[in-house]
């Protein structure tokens, strides 16, 4: 049996063949084998930069891959670590020195299955700041985030499956990684792997395309085999019918295996057309979480844990700055925190301080497309437009079920769209109070939540309101 120095010699005499002499150098000739599990048939190799790493993922992942599995004649997943520093080294020589004292160490070089959940992290990328720590809950994502909770807390017993969904940039995938950072901390003896459903469909694609057998086999082996499988933006297997065979067939094992599933996607999954009933009625047989557009409050709470999170001081001018963006910035998290990045950035950059006029500037391209206000008479508009009904007859007193739905309607989204006081919206509605204001603003979060119908109208009402 080879042991993993020969592997490596070998490999490298086949990428120095295939690659140019600088290529081969740079990327390749700093690699170090550091184990080569051949229960787990994988080959480890640590890198001294991270930029490498992720030039050799991007670039080179799958020649690397096939060379491994030339020399070991078997498939072998190849995962990259970068180097540690000398502190962490020196902790693991006292590790390991201690461990040869007890007696416990592990046998030379070649099996040890040290820290697999921290190498499963490495390889498919659990972004360090998604953790449950960092999400800011609101109204719009709290029963998203309590069930996903749930799912980390007790994998397979509370919600399985779990299918999140919600629009672009809402926190989806910030809640997936979450759960995988939880279950990996708290339960290491679980196997977790995240893909996106774009990368399944990519494997899957070579996989077939490989006349060997062995090629399929170890596909179904890397899915059907695991203990938490989170698979992203699953719409994007949509109309792809071998995907979607083979996506079935895995789901079945993981769930009659007592595996935990969780799923997301950007619509509901009655609302994934191009899905086959069979694999839409599946992910409604346990969980359906939705995540909505934040509120104005939660946008400003998510701006602030980001200036926290990057030590930047909240001080007057800065905290005018989080307003003006979280008024601005209203249906997109990434595009939100975005929008911070790019002020505090510059701001460090040209050694200026952050005020609204710097902050206004820089992001004038943002705040041009925003040139038309929001204002509750133009919510009024676009609901009276939609319900076919007169702005008198929403501002009247009349108390039936054709005006009192769009009315309530109508004040949410001036409550949710605006940052006009309750007061006065209620002005706005016939000197209505601010607890019926209140009050339609709560029924209405409800119905989104409970009530497709409701759901779908406030959105469209949202995208012509903003102009998207």
């Amino acid at each position: 049996m080879k042991n993993k120095k020969q592997v490596w010699e070998e490999v490298l005499k086949l990428l120095e063949i295939d690659l140019t002499p600088i290529s081969y150098q740079t990327w390749f000739a700093p690699l170090k084998p550091t184990e080569l599990n051949d229960e787990l048939k994988i080959l480890y190799l640590e890198s001294p930069e991270e930029f490498s790493m992720k030039v050799i993922r991007d670039r080179y992942m799958e020649n690397l891959q096939h060379k491994v599995e030339t020399v070991l004649k078997e498939p072998y997943r190849v995962i990259l670590q970068l180097e540690p520093d000398e502190d962490e080294k020196e902790e693991r020589e006292k590790e390991k020195q201690k461990q040869e004292n007890e007696g416990n160490a592990p046998a030379a070089g070649e099996n040890s299955t040290e820290q697999p959940t921290q190498l499963l992290k490495d390889e498919f990328y659990f972004n360090p700041r998604y953790n449950f720590e960092n999400f800011v809950v609101g109204n719009n994502n709290k029963y998203a985030y309590a069930a996903a909770v749930a799912v980390a807390d007790a994998p397979s017993l509370a919600y399985n499956p779990l299918f999140l969904y919600g629009g672009s940039g809402l926190g989806k995938t910030h809640l997936m990684h979450a759960i995988g950072h939880y279950i990996m901390e708290h339960y290491p003896e679980k196997s977790v792997l995240y893909v996106s459903s774009e990368m399944f469909t990519n494997e899957l694609i070579k996989s077939l395309e490989d006349k060997k057998k062995a090629r399929i086999r170890a596909f179904k082996n890397k899915y059907r085999n695991v203990d938490v499988l989170l698979i992203d933006d699953i719409q994007f297997i949509e109309g792809k019918e071998a995907t979607q065979e083979e996506f079935f067939h895995t789901f079945n094992t993981l769930y009659d295996l007592n595996k935990q599933i969780i799923i997301s996607s950007d619509r509901a999954p009655n609302k994934l057309t191009k899905l086959e009933d069979r694999l839409t009625s599946r992910f409604q047989w346990n969980m359906i979480a939705d995540i909505q557009p934040p509120d104005y409050e939660t946008r400003v709470a998510i701006l602030k844990r980001k200036a926290e999170l990057e030590n930047v001081e909240i001080d007057e001018d800065l905290f005018n700055v989080i307003t003006l963006i979280a008024e601005k910035v209203k249906f997109n998290i990434r595009e939100l925190e975005g929008a911070f990045t790019r002020v505090t950035s510059l701001s460090t950059m040209l050694e200026e301080r952050v005020t609204v006029k710097f902050a206004k500037n820089v992001l004038k391209d943002i705040f041009s497309g925003n040139d038309t206000a929001i204002t509750c008479e133009s919510i009024k508009g676009a609901v009276c437009r939609r319900f076919n009904i007169k702005a008198s007859d929403i501002e009247s007193s009349k108390r039936t079920r054709n005006l009192a739905y769009p009315r309530q309607i109508a004040m949410y989204l001036c409550r949710d769209m605006t940052n006009t006081s309750l007061p006065k919206i209620g002005d706005a509605f016939g000197g209505r109070d601010h607890t019926t204001v209140l009050h339609a603003y709560e029924k209405i979060s409800a119905e989104i939540k409970t009530n497709e119908s409701t759901a779908d109208v406030v959105k469209a009402l949202r995208e012509e309101i903003s102009g998207n």
